[in-house]
């Protein structure tokens, strides 16, 4: 199995000048930024289950920051190999596609599982774990690891919310997580985790997950993270059907429940009755069930289900349609990116709004091709500089 490292012919960042030359932001905005106690906007959310999930969201000196980082440091190939058993919010490779699907399609053909989950994780992974991350992980001297992790962590912690906080909790456990999973494959068994969700799967019916339960929890308190009891789940075959992340697991290759299929086989038929309605494929409500349904439907393609290809095709005849307010707004778009260009072509804002357009442009030129032809030419001269 391909573990969690950093690449050994990886150079290390040595000083904060070298920090600033990589990241491509002036030392003393770093360093600001590093000791700075604002930078976030804090939103709470309501969960499925009832309670309040905290969010921050940094501002935007902040998130240019973490963006780089996460650019030229945490997806850089050059710097750090991801371990095969990590999913989710990490760069794909030549290896792995680190979505929950391929995480479920680990344990395929499986016959006992066991579920954890690290309750509250990123308030538990507190500034003195991301330093380490840093400087015991990626070799960067002291300073050079305070700045980054102030710069990635809000009041002492990890923010649910920061660019760089996925990356971090795939990190965090660098040093104690790979022992545990080669103890785990002594034992013939599965070991993904998919953010703060481990799995651990076995081909055997019945199997007894004590083992494997004490050694994961022994880690994860060694580290000071609190397994959530609530949700230690073990499923065995024959009892109810095996699942992980949602899918169904217990074949070749993962599959959607029944009732999620029947479910979406519904969504198609509704937006197929909706788009009848004069005039109803112009409007944003259209769009947006329409781009819900197609992102369904798109999930039963990458499970290669053999009903996906079907629904997408039923879809790609009644897609929405652009209104005359869609030129207008396209026009008012290109303007002011436009006007903007000179000033803010750098900007991540910047590029954000240039794909926008860009997006807007693709459902103009179903009605108004001459017009998308156009916009299309005048944007071509203003796109963002990396």
């Amino acid at each position: 199995m391909k573990h969690l490292e950093k690449v050994p012919s990886a150079k290390s960042i040595g000083s904060l000048n070298k920090l600033s030359h990589a990241l491509g932001i002036e030392k003393s905005i770093l360093i600001d930024v590093a000791e700075s106690i604002g930078g976030y906007r804090k939103s709470e959310r309501t969960k499925d289950n009832g309670k309040i999930r905290v969010v921050y969201s940094p501002s935007r000196i902040v998130r240019k920051i973490q963006s780089a980082i996460n650019e030229r440091i945490f997806t850089d190939p050059r710097i750090i190999s991801w371990g095969e058993y990590l999913y989710g919010s990490i760069p794909n490779d030549e290896y792995v596609t680190r979505d929950y699907i391929s995480c479920a399609a680990r344990h395929g053909m499986c016959k006992s599982i066991l579920k954890m989950d690290i309750s509250d994780y990123f308030d538990n992974i507190h500034e003195d774990a991301v330093f380490d991350v840093f400087n015991g992980f990626l070799k960067y001297p002291n300073d050079v690891s305070t700045i980054l992790a102030g710069i990635c962590t809000h009041e002492g912690r990890v923010p649910q919310g920061g660019l760089t906080s996925s990356y971090l909790a795939n990190l965090v456990l660098y040093d104690v997580e790979e022992i545990v999973i080669n103890k785990l494959e002594k034992k013939k068994l599965t070991y993904t985790r998919y953010v703060d969700d481990i799995t651990v799967s076995s081909l055997s019916y019945g199997y007894d997950f004590t083992y494997a339960q004490d050694l994961i929890k022994n880690m994860l308190h060694g580290k000071g993270f609190p397994v959530n009891e609530e949700k230690c789940v073990i499923e065995r075959s024959g009892t109810i059907g095996l699942s992980v992340h949602g899918l169904r697991v217990g074949y070749d290759r993962p599959r959607l429940p029944r009732e999620e299929m029947r479910r979406i086989r519904a969504n198609v038929q509704k937006v197929e009755i909706i788009s009848k309605e004069p005039g109803y494929r112009t409007t944003h409500s259209y769009r947006r069930d329409f781009n819900r349904c197609m992102g369904r439907v798109n999930k039963l393609v990458r499970l290669k289900h053999d009903q996906g290809a079907k629904f997408i095709k039923r879809l790609n005849a009644i897609k929405p349609l652009p209104s005359i307010k869609d030129i207008n707004r396209c026009r008012k778009m290109v303007w002011f990116l436009a006007k903007d260009y000179e000033n803010k072509k750098r900007r991540l804002s910047y590029e954000r709004r240039f794909y926008i357009c860009h997006e807007r442009l693709n459902i103009l030129k179903r009605s108004f091709y001459q017009e998308e032809q156009y916009l299309r030419s005048n944007l071509r001269t203003i796109r963002p500089v990396s």
